[in-house]
C-alpha cells in the first residue's frame, strides 16, 4: 500500500473535505470524490487504488502534512499566494472563504502545473508552482521589475537570510530606514524555496507583514493610534504630542502614502477622529505610527511651532511657477529623472541656478 493509500485510510475515519477532494466512511463501504472521479460504496483495495497517485490526494498530503499550522498566518499566506480559500478566514471583499470549492481547486492546480502563479507582495514578485507529479510546491521570489528579466542577469539565492542585507540599500547604496519603502534594490532572485524558506525570506524583506496581514483578515489586528504613540514617547521625541491635527494630517500626506511606503495606513488620530488622507493600496495593513514617522513628527511639531512671517519676493510669473514644479520634483523623488536638456521643465537644474544668480539675494542665498 503507497503512503497516500495509507494516510488517506487513517484519515477516512473522521472524513475528508479539502480542496475537492472528498472521503468519508459509510456504513455501505467508502465514499471516494474528486472533480474528476466519482465513487461511492468501494471498499477498502478500491480506495488504496484510487489514492494511489491521484492530485487531489497529493494536494491534501501537502496541506495537511507538509504545510500543517492551521489556523496559522503561514498557512494562510502560503494558501492566498496560489488563491486557494482559508477556511474561516474573509478575503478582502468580505466573503467568508471556505475549502470546498471543488472547481477553483480544478483549476488552480491545473495552474500551478503549467507554470505557476504569481502574486505580487509590496515590490515582491513571488511564483508558485508543482514539482513533479505529487502535491509538492515551490517558490520563486525576485523584485517585481524584474518579472521578465533573463534569469542569467540575476543573482541567485536560495537561503532566507541572504535577503537580510541584501535588501538593507537601495540600487544607488543608499540605506534603507524604512523597509516597506517602494526602493528594494534589484538584480536578485531566490528559487526553488520551500514554503518555510518562501516565508522567512519575505518576513526578512518586510517584517511582520505576513503576521499583521493575517490577524487584520481574522479580525484581531491592534492598531495603536497616533495619540496613544504620541502620548508613550519620552526624551527628545516627547514634543510630538503637540504636533497639530491639522499638521498630523499633512504629515501622513507626506510619509503615508503608496509612493513611500507600501503599507497600509489603518491608524487614525485616534478610535474617534479619522484623518482625512488616503490610506494607501498595499497588501499588509500598517497598525501603528512607525518609528521613522515619529522622527518625521518631531521635525513638523518643531517646524510648526515657529511663528509665521510675510516675506515679499519679487519674482516673474515663470519664476514663481518654477518655486513649485522643484518643491514638487523634490517631494516626488524625480529630480534626477529631470535632464539638463530639459530647460522647459521648471525644475531644471540650470533653471534653478539662473533663478540663485539672478534672485539670490532675494531668496535667502548667500553669496
Amino acid at each position: 500500500m503507497t503512503s497516500d493509500a495509507a494516510a488517506l485510510l487513517d484519515a477516512a475515519v473522521d472524513g475528508i473535505d479539502f480542496d475537492g477532494l472528498v472521503v468519508e466512511s459509510t456504513t455501505y463501504g467508502y465514499r471516494f470524490e474528486t472533480p474528476a472521479v466519482s465513487k461511492r460504496g468501494i471498499d477498502t483495495s478500491e480506495l488504496a487504488a484510487l489514492a494511489d497517485g491521484d492530485p487531489y490526494v497529493a494536494n491534501w498530503r501537502y496541506w495537511e502534512e507538509t504545510v500543517g499550522g492551521h489556523g496559522t498566518a503561514r498557512r494562510a499566506f502560503l494558501r492566498w499566494l496560489e488563491g486557494a480559500p482559508v477556511k474561516g478566514v474573509a478575503d478582502g471583499d468580505g466573503r467568508a472563504e471556505s475549502d470546498d470549492d471543488t472547481t477553483d481547486a480544478r483549476a488552480r492546480l491545473a495552474t500551478l502545473r503549467d507554470g505557476g502563479r504569481v502574486r505580487t507582495w509590496g515590490e515582491l514578485w513571488i511564483r508558485v508552482r508543482l514539482r513533479g507529479a505529487g502535491g509538492e510546491r515551490v517558490y520563486d521570489v525576485r523584485h517585481q521589475d524584474d518579472a521578465d528579466a533573463d534569469p542569467r542577469d540575476l543573482d541567485d539565492y536560495r537561503d532566507p537570510r541572504d535577503a537580510r542585507d541584501l535588501v538593507k540599500h537601495d540600487d544607488d547604496g543608499r540605506y534603507r530606514p524604512l523597509s516597506t519603502a517602494p526602493s528594494l534594490p534589484h538584480g536578485w532572485r531566490f528559487v526553488d524555496l520551500d514554503g518555510d524558506d518562501l516565508v522567512e525570506t519575505v518576513d526578512f524583506v518586510y517584517p511582520a507583514t505576513i503576521a499583521n496581514w493575517h490577524r487584520e483578515r481574522a479580525g484581531d489586528l491592534d492598531v495603536t493610534h497616533w495619540r496613544e504613540t504620541a502620548a508613550r514617547q519620552t526624551g527628545i521625541y516627547d514634543l510630538v504630542s503637540d504636533l497639530p491635527a491639522d499638521a498630523l494630517a499633512w504629515a501622513a500626506e507626506a510619509c503615508c502614502v503608496d509612493s513611500q511606503c507600501l503599507k497600509r495606513r489603518e491608524w487614525d488620530h485616534d478610535a474617534d477622529t479619522e484623518l482625512d488622507v488616503p490610506r494607501g493600496d498595499g497588501e499588509f495593513p500598517c497598525r501603528e505610527p512607525c518609528s521613522l514617522f515619529v522622527a518625521a513628527a518631531r521635525e513638523f511639531t518643531k517646524l510648526e511651532g515657529e511663528p509665521e512671517e510675510t516675506y515679499e519676493l519679487t519674482l516673474s510669473e515663470s519664476e514663481f511657477e518654477g518655486l513649485g514644479d522643484r518643491i514638487d520634483a523634490v517631494a516626488d523623488d524625480r529630480v534626477d529623472e529631470i535632464r539638463e536638456a530639459d530647460l522647459g521643465d521648471g525644475a531644471n537644474r540650470y533653471r534653478a541656478r539662473y533663478l540663485r544668480a539672478k534672485r539670490g539675494r532675494d531668496l535667502g542665498a548667500d553669496h
